[in-house]
């Protein structure tokens, strides 16, 4: 039998070479944080837009955007349906699909088949949608007259069919806009809980989501997409809002035909042809105000995003082919589109879900329980916006809510200004409510969008567009006389 002396000397030989182990563990691990740190992450990432050094940002800083970019990671694993993120650098990362899925869309141009993995950079993406929800979507008059040449030189861009290609004369393009320009914005930031944006994709026959998307606080539909009782139960019947481009723009009497309240509006441009159909028709009309994206899915559905996030809390997509395994571009009311497999759409939209932007509804997803647990807190997006903000715009980035913007215009609070509508409408127009929006009182909004309004101290903000991410137009009104 041992004695305690040999046991004690027995065990202490025993502890020494584990607690060596763990030590040498500890500083292989240290080992690894810090050429991960120094190598990918305490520097300079040459992407030509930082303002800052990494080895800038603080702690914190550097937590919130790990923590935030490994939960985007983990949340497109989890939800991706195939697709995997692998992280590149504090900001990019590679979201790569499956090897063997099916390419069928060749690019005429670069002459090679769609690619398996895109590369996006979760810090500006942030910024850019985070934006949106402080902003308007609308072209109004009030940033026509703030913006630099507004009048002179963006307002000839919005009208087709012109014949200049300035506002030489400004009173022969207020009348092209009036009938459809608002003073100021007639929509604000979280005006709306929930809103639903119904794609066209043929999936939506799949899968009765009629209910759930008639259940939202307002709906928002693209171009000529019917509502109607035969295709209710898949797509719903509640009609708030239709997002149009130019083409489908000629038949808007025919989309709107059965309600007097949905709301159009154009992407791109107005024409006497438009104008004169506006003023037939009781429904609300306005043009789209908003930017070319830089990266991404586009069209639109994708502005139809944008437009949903300037006014809503939860934006809900539906119909947005983001299920694997199509081959060809689907309508749920009418023939394929053969050849068009949108991989470069499904990557970014799984993206955008994963940083909190949307909630994506699809036929493989409604098999399963949908909690967005796995998706990125507001808490955790608030504290990766506030880094990536100082990260990409230096001192800029921490100038508050305004330092974005670039040219500042005031509206004066004794005056509303003109709502949209021209002396010649028909009597259907006039005697209609099309102007219920521009002359809704303040107080009978959402109170979270009231908030929200004397928080950005009533100041709204646009893009300009085609020009920089962090250039706005900012107007403010008096948050006295909103009530």
């Amino acid at each position: 039998m041992r004695s305690r002396s040999q046991f004690q000397s027995h065990k202490k030989s025993t502890l020494l070479p584990l607690v060596c182990a763990a030590a040498f563990f500890s500083l292989l691990l240290f080992g690894i944080q810090s050429s991960f740190f120094s190598g990918r992450i305490n520097r300079k990432i040459d992407l030509g837009k930082e303002k800052v050094q990494v080895s800038d940002l603080s702690p914190q800083e550097l937590r919130s955007l790990a923590e935030f970019q490994t939960r985007v990671q983990q949340c497109v694993a989890n939800r991706g349906l195939g697709l995997t993120a692998h992280l590149v650098d504090l900001c990019k990362l590679t979201l790569k699909f499956l090897e063997g899925t099916n390419s069928t869309w060749y690019n005429e141009q670069f002459k090679v088949f769609e690619p398996l993995e895109y590369h996006y950079d979760i810090c500006d993406a942030i910024l850019l949608w985070e934006q949106y929800r402080n902003m308007t979507t609308v072209l109004t008059r009030e940033y026509l007259d703030a913006r630099p040449d507004g009048w002179l030189d963006y307002a000839a861009k919005r009208i087709a069919q012109l014949g200049a290609d300035k506002c030489y004369n400004r009173t022969l393009c207020e009348e092209h806009l009036n009938v459809l320009l608002p003073a100021k914005p007639p929509f604000h930031p979280r005006q709306f809980r929930t809103c639903a944006v119904v794609g066209n994709s043929g999936d939506l026959l799949k899968t009765e989501f009629g209910k759930e998307i008639d259940s939202h606080d307002a709906v928002i539909r693209d171009n000529e997409a019917p509502v109607n009782e035969k295709y209710a139960k898949y797509v719903g019947l509640k009609r708030d809002f239709r997002l149009v481009v130019r083409g489908a723009a000629r038949n808007m009497i025919k989309i709107l035909k059965g309600s007097n309240d949905e709301v159009l509006i154009i992407k791109s441009v107005t024409h006497k042809d438009f104008n004169d159909m506006i003023k037939s028709i009781p429904n609300p009309v306005y043009l789209f105000q908003g930017i070319v994206l830089r990266r991404g899915a586009k069209g639109t559905g994708m502005k139809s995003i944008e437009l949903a996030l300037s006014m809503c809390d939860i934006v809900d997509i539906y119909g947005f082919t983001v299920d694997p395994g199509y081959t060809e571009w689907t309508r749920y009311f009418s023939t394929p589109r053969k050849g068009h497999n949108p991989l470069q759409g499904r990557a970014y939209y799984q993206l955008l879900e994963c940083l909190g932007v949307i909630r994506i509804h699809s036929p493989m997803r409604a098999k399963r329980k949908q909690d967005w647990s796995d998706v990125p807190s507001r808490e955790m997006i608030n504290r990766a916006h506030a880094a990536a903000l100082h990260f990409k715009r230096g001192p800029d980035g921490q100038l508050g809510q305004f330092g974005s913007c670039k040219v500042w215009g005031n509206v004066d609070p004794d005056n509303s200004g003109p709502i949209s509508g021209s002396s010649d409408m028909s009597d259907v127009r006039k005697h209609s409510n099309y102007s219920k929006w521009e002359t809704m009182p303040f107080k009978s909004i959402r109170k979270e969008a009231q908030d929200h309004f004397k928080q950005m101290e009533g100041v709204s903000m646009y893009k300009i567009d085609g020009n920089k991410l962090d250039d706005l137009v900012c107007v403010r009104h008096s948050v006295n006389s909103k009530g």
